[in-house]
């Protein structure tokens, strides 16, 4: 689950895809920061929590594809091509793109999110 930072990504996945913010939630430091949509970021287990079920109310199917792993000592970037189709209130909605997260390894060897950008920090 979070053995790895590429297992912590996978196991984010699956939570969202069963609707499981919290379980996600767990995933995070609880200072990490998550960017919403370019240029807007949130701090904080509350408010991640809230974007979280954002996203959990389309009823996604989220996918991914690792595409790269760099790990420097306790901290890791991980590169992610990922794409949810769900339904919103006005119909299915549909998005992808290439996430840049950050994770750390915390004291019990386990990591968690500090930063997670799905929109890759391009545009924000």
């Amino acid at each position: 689950m979070n053995a790895t930072p590429e297992g912590v990504i996978k196991w984010f996945a699956d939570c969202l895809n069963r609707g499981d913010v919290e379980a996600a939630l767990e995933l995070y430091e609880p200072g990490a920061a998550f960017v919403v949509e370019p240029g807007i970021s949130v701090r904080g287990s509350d408010q991640i929590r809230e974007a979280l079920n954002g996203f959990a109310a389309l009823g996604p199917r989220l996918t991914g594809e690792i595409a790269g792993v760099r790990e420097a000592g306790d901290v890791a970037l991980v590169l992610n091509r990922w794409s949810l189709t769900g339904e919103g209130p006005d119909g299915p909605v549909e998005m992808s793109g290439l996430s840049a997260d950050v994770l750390r390894r915390q004291h019990d060897g386990s990591w968690r999110v500090v930063i997670d950008d799905p929109w890759g920090g391009g545009a924000g």
